[in-house]
């Protein structure tokens, strides 16, 4: 939020949009920022129209909650404007992210289909009256999360309060909670009821949900990729840490969820198709002057280090994915290489950080060497 000579803007990325006040006269208007958040949609069919899509739209809300609509208004609606569209119970506001033939796309994505699902209504465009009582429903999800937190702490329920969303006439709260197991919360809601004046809601959403809400940065330096990109959380095991030869150490493979980081899959298929490749050595190779045990493996490269014994890293020799089938076929016949020391380390690329080999003491000031003649008298 920044403030100008007249006017007050506040952008609210959990929407996608600013907020401009102007300090005169009190008005507030509301425009669409396409790139505010990670639900940002590319209409790459921008300027094809077809009938059949021509009265759908896609219209977005707090956070990840999406909708596709239909216009039933009458007037004209085009991407970025704030709409009124149909609720269980009243209505709500929401801001129309993709229109045309796109739409249908996003539809056949989500299994949406029209004929078998009837598709809510939007009923006219946001008058300012609407948009300043969306306002102040929002200015409400702050306190009324903490207060929810208070009672629940105080009801003794294990669950927690992850975030509330008010419906845009502001009649009724989504209460976004997060618990390990069942939670009885028929009484915390006739509370709610009682203490915030609304109709209640409660959606139970997940911890790594949760953690792209909140945001943050990761042990990468970038921001975390469940609150800049990821909208659908795929399932994560320890095997996606063991294909890629990574420590099976729960602190570091854990993100800021306390779950197994999602970037952990990313690699899975590289490392995969680099593993099928490399066989499988499940006895030693045998060479004329010993057994050779294999100790590690460099999938990317594909080397493979052996070592004549087996409870040392001491001595490793690396050989080729090639040469490690060819020793393998040799023994199957039971014929022995010489040996494995003699072996050549094959090339590989090399990796050098950015100030190469030079030192960082290069950037102190040298230090003045002392005279061995100092403080000896001439003769």
């Amino acid at each position: 939020m920044y403030n100008t000579d007249n006017e007050t803007i506040q952008f609210d990325c959990n929407r996608g949009c600013a907020v401009t006040r102007d300090d005169n006269t009190g008005e507030i208007t509301c425009t669409y920022r396409s790139g505010c958040c990670k639900l940002k949609d590319n209409n790459w069919l921008s300027g094809i129209n077809q009938e059949q899509f021509k009265d759908l739209f896609e219209v977005r809300f707090k956070n990840t909650r999406k909708g596709i609509y239909v216009n039933a208004s009458g007037q004209s609606v085009k991407m970025g404007d704030l709409v009124i569209v149909e609720a269980a119970n009243g209505h709500d506001l929401g801001i129309v992210t993709l229109e045309g033939p796109v739409v249908g796309r996003q539809m056949k994505c989500k299994g949406v289909d029209p004929e078998q699902t009837p598709l809510k209504k939007i009923y006219r465009k946001a008058k300012p009256f609407d948009i300043a009582k969306w306002q102040e429903a929002i200015a409400r999800e702050q306190d009324t999360m903490i207060q929810a937190r208070r009672i629940a702490a105080e009801m003794g329920l294990e669950m927690k309060i992850g975030d509330v969303e008010f419906q845009g006439d502001g009649t009724k709260a989504i209460f976004y909670y997060i618990a390990d197991g069942r939670v009885d919360f028929r009484q915390l809601i006739k509370v709610f009821a009682e203490e915030f004046r609304i109709r209640i809601e409660m959606k139970q959403i997940g911890a790594r949900q949760e953690a792209g809400l909140i945001g943050g940065l990761g042990v990468c330096g970038r921001e975390l990729c469940c609150a800049n990109f990821i909208t659908e959380f795929q399932s994560i095991t320890t095997a996606a840490a063991r294909c890629q030869d990574l420590s099976l150490n729960p602190q570091k493979l854990a993100g800021q969820c306390g779950k197994l980081k999602c970037c952990l899959n990313y690699e899975v298929a590289a490392y995969m198709d680099a593993q099928s490749r490399i066989p499988k050595v499940s006895e030693p190779l045998m060479f004329e002057d010993g057994p050779a045990f294999l100790m590690k493996t460099d999938i990317l490269q594909g080397i493979l280090y052996f070592s004549y014994d087996k409870g040392s890293l001491a001595n490793l020799y690396p050989l080729a994915v090639e040469e490690v089938r060819e020793i393998m076929e040799m023994n199957r016949h039971g014929e022995q290489p010489m040996s494995l020391r003699n072996e050549p380390v094959p090339d590989g690329p090399q990796f050098i950080s950015a100030v190469g080999d030079d030192s960082i003491s290069r950037f102190d000031s040298p230090k003045k060497k002392r005279s061995k003649n100092r403080g000896h008298r001439k003769k």
